[in-house]
């Protein structure tokens, strides 16, 4: 599970057998959420308070391209 990057205490990751579209997993104590990169959308949520969800977004936001080139870097995409 490569993670991409931990912002205020939140996982940015990848499953190792992760599929297209681009996405990243985000973890925190027990909850989860998975977000499409472009556009950013969300998939599910299990857990995260609407407080929190606006700062993953918010960081999703800032950080699409580092998500994008991770991801094609550890799957090897150009």
């Amino acid at each position: 599970m490569p993670t991409v990057f931990i912002f205020f205490g939140f996982r940015f990751m990848f499953y190792s057998n992760d599929h297209d579209p681009i996405h990243v997993h985000i973890v925190k104590d027990d909850c989860e959420a998975k977000y499409n990169v472009s556009p950013i959308e969300q998939v599910y949520n299990h857990g995260f308070k609407k407080q929190q969800i606006a700062i993953i977004e918010s960081i999703i936001e800032e950080n699409v391209e580092v998500i994008t080139e991770r991801w094609k870097a550890h799957f090897n995409e150009e």
